[in-house]
């Protein structure tokens, strides 16, 4: 069932609505830990990209986030978590989120994305297999779940090792 969904930055007000999305949305309360971790994180994390889909009352049903990382020594961003509450997930909330996201990163210069996810759902924002770049990850990871994706034809990605902020533990 697809739907129209409004985008826009979180606010303050939204980090408990968040908080109980990435909570339904994955099976241990990890995720939502790691974005709470993130958010304190001032090397990680980047006012307005996290981003969230709400409904017409306004009230968030999916979100995406982008925080800091590096491509060998390039400055990148990764894509982690995305997630839909469960009563809205395959209704288009999480691709408006991240639609929405990639866009305010591009707005804001940003030239480089990672995402370490499932290879059947993100290439259809423009992801496309990592390795074929010469990027990897010091973890061991399907060579398919890692992503990346150019914001901009002018900027190619750089060859190297994924380095993510410090909360993700990789």
């Amino acid at each position: 069932m697809s739907h129209t969904w409004n985008t826009r930055a979180e606010t303050g007000a939204d980090i408990p609505a968040i908080r109980d999305i990435v909570r339904a949305a994955f099976p241990t309360p990890e995720e939502a830990a790691l974005v709470d971790a993130l958010r304190a994180d001032p090397g990680a994390w980047i006012d307005g990209l996290s981003l969230v889909a709400v409904d017409g009352e306004d009230r968030p049903a999916g979100h995406a986030l982008l925080t800091r990382c590096h491509i060998g020594d390039s400055p990148a961003l990764c894509l982690a978590p995305v997630a839909v509450l469960p009563g809205h997930q395959g209704t288009g909330a999480g691709s408006a989120a991240v639609r929405a996201a990639l866009a305010a990163a591009g707005r804001m210069g940003e030239h480089h994305v990672v995402v370490l996810g499932h290879p059947e759902y993100y290439p259809r924002f423009g992801f496309g297999r990592a390795s074929a770049h010469g990027i990897g990850i010091g973890i061991d990871a399907p060579d398919e779940a890692l992503m990346a994706l150019t914001l901009d034809a002018g900027h190619p990605l750089p060859a190297g090792t994924v380095r993510y902020a410090a909360p993700f533990g990789i």
